[in-house]
Order: C-alpha cells, then structure tokens, then sequence
C-alpha cells in the first residue's frame, strides 16, 4: 500500500483534536472518567498505524493487525458500556483508516460493534 504524501499531517490533527465529547449525533462519553482512558487508546491505535505508514513497505496485513491489537485496547466495552461509545470508537478507527487508505477492517470492526461479522 502506499501512504498518501499529507498522512503525517493528517495523523497529527487526529492525535491533537479532543475525542468522546457532545457531536450533532454522539452525545458525548457515557461515563466522563473514561474519556482520558480511551481517548489514549484510540490514540495509539493512530500511532500504530503511522509507525507502520512511515515503515519502508507498508501492507495491508500490517494494518489488520493493527486494527486487531487496537481492539483489544478495549475491553471496558464488555462491560456494558453504551452502543453510541462503541460506535463513536468504530468511527475513529474508520477516520485512521481513512488517513492510509485502507478500505476495509475486514470485518474487524463489525466484530466489535455487533459481536459478529454481519457480512
């Protein structure tokens, strides 16, 4: 896979900005002292994905083992935490891998969301 030329950029603006808070349609964390806690963990999920877009040959199979690793960074959602803090969670690994291109999790995070793989 090749890595788009602004990618650092791009991966920088999505550490930097404030994640889990009040969106048109996410109604901010359910449980505020978890905000910090997950917010780091979708963060090292970018930076995973950055580490690997700034390796020499980056792979597809690089990425999906990165999203797998990433997660697992998340079994407070196994506790019952609320679906929209699932999904805003799913939506920020589609907006990493949006930044690399990459087009599919490969059911990855269908697996999360639902607990199986609805393709």
């Amino acid at each position: 896979m090749e890595t788009p030329e602004n990618a650092d950029q791009l991966f920088e603006e999505f550490l930097s900005k404030d994640k889990f808070l009040v969106e048109s349609a996410y109604p901010g964390i359910s449980e505020e002292s978890l905000r910090p806690i997950l917010s780091q963990k979708i963060n090292e999920v970018a930076k995973d994905f950055q580490k690997i877009a700034n390796s020499e040959t980056p792979t597809e199979e690089q990425y999906q083992e990165a999203i797998k690793i990433g997660l697992e960074r998340f079994p407070e959602l196994e506790l019952g935490f609320d679906s929209e803090d699932r999904e805003r969670i799913c939506l920020y690994f589609k907006e990493v891998m949006d930044i690399v291109g990459l087009q599919s999790s490969q059911g990855q995070i269908n697996r999360f969301y639902y607990g199986f793989n609805i393709n």
